[in-house]
């Protein structure tokens, strides 16, 4: 499909749809996405459906694999966990569906593994848009992660802060799984280092009631402030921080979308935030996936810019792809699935993951980047 994308009410509804682009056939390998289209992470959403659209239209495009083309049908759960639930058990029942790809939030695909509705479907789901260390450990077959941990994220964070000397440390956290996990790791991380948090503070899901988060975290006065959270509420925080008078260093875990924090909570504000990253810098064309990346954007969606997620949801397509192809013509959820197992060390195109039969974490690549003075994201 060569008509450029526009991610606008109309677009998205259409998205919902059938993400494909054409009439599903006989022949199609049929994939399911459950996403955040609407709510607090709609643009979230938007982005890692995107991605993940690039990279199987480019396929389509090119004859499929083994002759057949590929169908994702996607579904807006509004990052609700019941939705996602029932939206994931609808998809499940259909057996064209061989594969689930980017679905969103720790809470929503824990829930999913705790009732058994992964293991009961028997299909695998692919590069989810969570670091959430209970769909890690302890070891289960069907989620393939493309993406390093909150872990991973957080001691990459707390490492960096303490070499820099800042010991008082601060988390504002999602009050769910998802900032619980981060949590965690933070306290993990502090406590390697014998040290303890400053202060922690919840905030309600799918709100961003922050007001209580910033007075109690103001008033421990840490040096550093960790936020395990989403755009809408991360941006809360940062402007009623800023505006408080709050001068503490303040980072964020990678779920957030830069560009929305500046509109939402101000340049003057949201300037010098830190962001961790688990995939590589993509705004520099210096790796061959980057670059195809930036391609397939600018051909398939002129009007949308270079985006962390719809790049980490592009690299999570092509590991998807590369199983489908392995599983052989005429794939069935239980070929994928051994594909993706043995798939070993693949090389994305300067990336590399590494997936096994008792491994199935693909990376751990974690970086900083910061929120610079234009609002640009900065290496």
């Amino acid at each position: 499909m060569n008509s450029g994308l526009s991610l606008g009410r109309r677009a998205l509804a259409g998205l919902a749809l059938a993400v494909s682009g054409h009439i599903a056939l006989a022949g199609d390998i049929t994939i399911a996405q459950v996403a955040p289209l609407s709510g607090v992470l709609a643009s979230t959403g938007a982005q890692m459906v995107l991605g993940g659209k690039l990279y199987f239209d480019h396929i389509n495009a090119k004859g499929g694999i083994n002759g057949q083309k590929i169908k994702v049908i996607v579904s807006d759960d509004a990052y609700k966990v019941d939705e996602t639930v029932r939206l994931t058990k609808e998809m499940l029942a259909r057996p064209e569906v061989v594969a689930l790809f980017g679905f969103a939030g720790t809470a929503n695909v824990g829930k999913l593994l705790t009732d058994g509705i992964l293991e009961e479907g028997g299909a695998a789901l692919v590069a989810p848009y969570t670091g959430g260390e209970p769909l890690r450990n302890p070891f289960n077959q069907w989620i393939f992660h493309v993406r390093a941990g909150y872990a991973d994220e957080a001691e990459h964070m707390v490492q960096q802060l303490t070499t820099l000397g800042m010991k008082r440390i601060a988390v504002m956290y999602q009050d769910d799984g998802f900032g619980k996990a981060g949590l965690a790791g933070v306290e993990k991380a502090m406590t390697r280092r014998e040290l303890k948090l400053a202060a922690t503070a919840g905030y309600e899901r799918n709100t961003d009631k922050v007001a209580q988060a910033v007075a109690k975290i103001k008033a421990a006065d840490p040096q550093a402030i960790i936020m395990i959270s989403v755009n809408k509420s991360t941006a809360a925080f940062v402007k009623q921080y800023r505006e408080s008078g709050g001068g503490a260093q303040l980072l964020n875990i990678s779920v957030v979308d830069p560009s929305e924090l500046v509109k939402l909570a101000g340049l003057k504000n949201a300037h010098g935030l830190g962001i961790s990253q688990v995939v590589p810098y993509p705004y520099m064309a210096n790796l061959p996936v980057i670059r195809e990346y930036q391609e397939l954007l600018k051909k398939h969606a002129p009007k949308e810019d270079i985006n962390y997620t719809s790049f980490e949801e592009f690299l999570g397509a092509k590991v998807l792809v590369e199983g489908l192809r392995r599983a052989g013509p005429n794939p069935t959820r239980a070929k994928v699935l051994k594909a993706l197992e043995n798939m070993g060390q693949f090389d994305l195109g300067g990336i590399a993951v590494n997936f096994s039969p008792d491994n199935r974490i693909g990376s751990h690549y974690v970086e900083v980047t910061v929120i610079g003075s234009t609002g640009k994201l900065l290496k």
